[in-house]
């Protein structure tokens, strides 16, 4: 633990919505409403939450890492 308010301590936190805000506004400074804004949010959860690669999956998506995984696992 660091001292208080260090962002080191929200590490992961801070590198998601990282890439959230990136991936979502894409150089545009905001979003033409809440409605807009929530549907590009959800968009992109489901996208990070299924499909989108990840280095701790190997480079896989968390869907195919999941399928693989339980594909080794009945193997065994």
């Amino acid at each position: 633990m660091g001292t208080v308010g260090t962002s080191a301590d929200n590490a992961l936190a801070e590198s998601f919505n990282a890439a959230l805000k990136r991936e979502t506004l894409r150089g545009a400074r905001r979003l033409d409403g809440a409605h807009v804004c929530r549907l590009a949010v959800f968009r992109w959860t489901t996208r990070y939450n299924t499909r989108r690669r990840h280095s701790a999956n190997r480079q896989q998506a968390p869907m195919a890492y999941e399928q693989q995984s339980a594909t080794l696992t009945l193997a065994a």
